[in-house]
């Protein structure tokens, strides 16, 4: 007989959250809440990147406050069985990468098991485990931050990936919180394209993909998702927005380093239309990114392409997920320090989405979008992907 279990899988990057403490909080909590309390799933997975903020040594504290809200809150009274995973140990410089994973299971969901990856077995999950700190030595949950031939021309910042592995039903998935490298300039982002950055992301993903798919353990379907940094084809895009300007581009004195690319219009008093330096992408009409949910952008979007042999995504129906204004009146402005992008996504694998339910009764039974779209979220919205699992009950 098949089952049908109804998931919630989140990802959030909520760098922003402890960068400014307090502040947006609880309105974001609401905002999570309120997505939970929509789609009344029986499973749920929350993926955190950057706990602990930007300045993680003073705000890490934070942290453990932060979970401890969301899984004493009346709204997840009914889910049972927990597990949380925080990797906060940031003085473990090689190995710490600010991940937090919390798994949600709700009482009225029976049958689940988790792998144990040391005695390479499943267990079924009762009550509520909580490890807090490098995570190593832990059996549920397989960590690592990405080697640092990785990056060899950026300083080793907290990048990495960790999964754990689930049977619901019957089924086997593995579940994987993974964090990509950012485009560290944009000037540098505009030289080629793909641009080096996306050059060192696709290098990255590849890896995780090849160790969640390796021999040691039998391969499983997969979730992967987190905050990848996709970025738009800077060049490509910057090509496109100035097609009728005049570029300029401004060196710094003593050697050949651009420092501005300034485009004019060719009249209207020479207006600036764009302006891109290196943590600067001050477009005039900022609108384009957010009309139509930024759908004239997403052919610029061009890095999970090159992985469509082993991975799948539902149709993105929502606006660029950063960098939004951390402001909390303009929750639906960009800042202009990057220029827009799908960042935070929820990607596949094609056997897992062959589990992926499709009926068709009106309502729509899969749905891909943001959290708090017309709330202050921090410079991430957090992403979302609902939908029902068939299961087969032997």
């Amino acid at each position: 007989m098949e089952t049908l279990t109804d998931v919630l899988l989140v990802t959030a990057n909520v760098g922003s959250l402890f960068d400014n403490v307090g502040e947006i909080q609880n309105e974001w909590l609401q905002e999570l809440y309120k997505t939970i309390h929509s789609y009344k799933p029986q499973f749920i997975a929350l993926h955190f990147q950057e706990v602990g903020g930007k300045d993680y040594m003073a705000n890490m504290g934070h942290a453990e406050n932060f979970f401890w809200n969301i899984e004493s809150s009346d709204e997840m009274k009914d889910f049972d069985r927990v597990c949380i995973y925080v990797d906060n140990q940031f003085q473990a410089e090689d190995s710490f990468t600010a991940l937090g994973s919390m798994y949600f299971i709700h009482k009225a969901l029976k049958n689940v098991y988790q792998y144990d990856f040391e005695a390479k077995d499943f267990k079924a999950v009762s009550g509520q485990t909580k490890y807090v700190g490098s995570l190593d030595g832990v059996a549920t949950v397989e960590k690592e931050k990405f080697p640092k031939n990785f990056w060899p021309d950026f300083k080793w910042s907290r990048k990495g990936f960790m999964r754990t592995r689930w049977i619901i039903h019957n089924q086997g998935l593995d579940l994987v919180n993974v964090h990509l490298f950012h485009d560290a300039s944009n000037l540098i982002a505009c030289n080629s394209s793909p641009s080096i950055y996306s050059a060192n992301r696709k290098n990255a993903l590849r890896y995780v993909i090849n160790r969640i798919s390796d021999s040691r353990y039998t391969p499983l379907p997969f979730f992967v998702f987190g905050d990848f940094n996709f970025r738009l084809d800077t060049l490509s895009l910057v090509q496109h927005l100035s097609t009728a300007t005049d570029v300029q581009t401004v060196k710094k004195d003593c050697s050949n380093e651009v420092e501005k690319i300034i485009c004019e219009e060719k009249d209207n008093d020479h207006k600036v239309l764009l302006q891109i330096e290196e943590k600067l992408f001050a477009y005039l009409h900022q609108a384009v990114f957010r009309e139509d949910d930024g759908r004239a952008l997403l052919k610029y979007d061009k890095e999970v392409a090159a992985f469509q042999d082993v991975i799948k995504e539902e149709d993105i129906k929502f606006p660029p997920s950063y960098p939004y204004s951390e402001e909390y009146t303009k929750p639906t402005q960009y800042m202009n320090t990057r220029c827009p992008a799908w960042c935070d996504r929820i990607l596949m694998s094609h056997a897992a989405q062959d589990f992926i339910d499709r009926r068709d009764d009106g309502e729509k039974s899969v749905v891909y979008n943001t959290v708090g779209p017309n709330v202050c979220m921090g410079d991430h919205k957090p992403v979302f992907l609902s939908f029902s699992l068939k299961t087969n009950d032997h």
